[in-house]
């Protein structure tokens, strides 16, 4: 078990080889023998290709859920009314737990909803794809798109118990697996070059993934988030390559591309914005690219999706990220990582020289 210090609230995670079953979620909450009384509270999210993982946890138990539609389409804020609205007529209380069961989308969902259903509620996530267990569910942050734009909407708060059965990324099509290995490139960037060598030395996409790589991408995040919680300092590091990534989501058109392959082609972006600051040594960024791309992602820019150069550059400038009308990069330093602020027109000619674009 790791446990994690967010704010004021403790997070403890769970890795393990099997989905759990009700009574191991019960006695991590409470390790007294009857343990029916917190079972009646319990009220499951998940989606149509986790509902069969909610019901291996709760065995012959039926306990209320809501299901969602599967995908990126889904995060918006008429599936958080749905999840209020199937916890009102559960009659959940404040003491209820909130249960997500799936990957980042129902994660940020259920976090969200489980944040304002009475004021707030109790929270847990069982992740059940590697974008989860590597990034997501770690950290408290939730929330849904808004208006086109990726996660416009959102709060802070964080699971107390997230659970992570291993078992679960057997089933997983190869396009999860990459979405998600793109976080633990990510996070092997930020912790050293010993963990990127790591990855190298066989392709994680045809074999098994090894417990202790998610144990040490989740161990990262934990200990910078438990340093930064609501992200005023060195949390920031962490958006690697996120605010090309975002953009190029909302401009493809949200749904259309998966979170960590826009998260891929977004750190080989940054490499190239670092080494043409000079803060990115061009051996290093070579090699981050090199991997990347090894992995089958898109490296190459323009990317392929985005027709609309205009749309994209509105996605950036209206990063959430963005502060006193400044957008913030996170470019690769000679070690982990550094940010970058941009707020000039000079600056934006820049970004069209990474982007590969001319300014319509």
């Amino acid at each position: 078990m790791l446990q994690f210090n967010f704010g004021e609230y403790t997070t403890r995670v769970f890795i393990s080889r099997e989905i759990p079953g009700l009574d191991k979620i019960a006695a991590d909450v409470d390790p007294q023998p009857d343990s029916s009384e917190l079972k009646s509270n319990l009220f499951f999210i998940c989606d149509e290709n986790t509902g069969y993982i909610a019901d291996k946890i709760c065995g012959s138990f039926i306990a209320p859920r809501c299901v969602l539609k599967s995908g990126e389409e889904s995060k918006t804020w008429d599936s958080v009314e749905l999840i209020l609205e199937a916890a009102r007529k559960a009659s959940c209380g404040r003491d209820s737990y909130f249960i997500g069961v799936g990957g980042g989308v129902i994660g940020d969902l259920a976090g969200f909803a489980a944040s304002i259903y009475m004021r707030g509620c109790r929270f847990m996530i069982v992740s059940t794809t590697l974008l989860g267990m590597t990034d997501a569910s770690v950290g408290g942050k939730t929330g849904f798109n808004l208006s086109g734009i990726k996660n416009l909407a959102g709060s802070f708060y964080p699971a107390r118990n997230v659970y992570m059965p291993l078992e679960c990324l057997s089933t997983l099509p190869e396009k999860e697996l990459k979405s998600g290995f793109a976080e633990m490139i990510k996070t092997a960037i930020l912790d050293s070059d010993d963990f990127l060598e790591q990855l190298s030395i066989k392709n994680y996409l045809d074999h098994e993934l090894p417990a202790d790589l998610i144990e040490r991408a989740v161990t990262y995040k934990g200990a910078i988030v438990s340093e930064d919680f609501r992200e005023s300092g060195r949390r920031m590091l962490l958006n690697l390559g996120h605010t090309f990534a975002h953009a190029l989501e909302s401009a493809a058109g949200l749904g259309e591309i998966s979170h960590g392959e826009a998260v891929a082609w977004g750190i080989a972006r940054a490499c190239e914005l670092g080494v043409m600051l000079g803060i990115t040594p061009a051996q290093r960024a070579e090699k981050i690219i090199k991997l990347i791309k090894s992995y089958g992602y898109i490296v190459s820019s323009p990317h392929p999706l985005v027709s609309d150069t205009e749309a994209f550059f509105n996605a950036i400038k209206s990063d959430k990220k963005k502060k006193n009308a400044k957008l913030t990069f996170i470019v690769p330093g000679t070690e982990s990582a550094v940010p970058v602020t941009m707020e000039t027109e000079n600056d934006f000619k820049l970004l069209y020289k990474v982007l590969n674009v001319q300014k319509t």
